[in-house]
């Protein structure tokens, strides 16, 4: 009877394990644009400063049809105060940020931010896409 002894074998085949991490790389990478908001809103654009990211903090998007969204989820507008301050709650913050569409009549913003604010918003952003510049003519 012949007995083998094996040795044991100090390298580690990290290949499998890079192809994994790329695989998930790519999918977080297509799936993450279409996590920020599934409501469909035109921007008002503006030069002003604008950031990146949004904070931590609730979105509060107004339509062009006048529907309010928080987080995305549909409330009437009457009610839209008890559903935000339950978020608010529930998320322990106090920041909100407003997409409103560019065709929204400018007083129904500001009267939700006038509501915003009896409520005890504290931070209030309001979400801006940035103007495209157009390259110059040559004459």
């Amino acid at each position: 009877m012949i007995r083998r002894h094996y040795r044991h074998m100090a390298d580690i085949n990290v290949t499998n394990l890079v192809d994994v991490v790329l695989v998930l790389l790519i999918i977080f990478m297509i799936t993450a644009p279409m996590l920020q908001s599934g409501i469909d809103v035109n921007l008002p654009k503006t030069k002003a400063a604008t950031y990146d990211q949004l904070g931590e903090g609730i979105v509060l998007t107004i339509d062009k049809k006048g529907g309010v969204f928080v987080n995305d989820i549909w409330v009437r507008l009457p009610d839209f105060e008890k559903k935000l301050d339950e978020v608010m709650k529930s998320k322990n913050t106090s920041s909100v940020y407003i997409r409103a569409d560019s065709s929204v009549v400018y007083g129904e913003v500001v009267s939700v931010i006038g509501r915003l604010r009896k409520i005890g918003v504290e931070y209030l952003g309001l979400v801006t896409a940035p103007v495209e510049d157009k390259p110059a003519r040559r004459k």
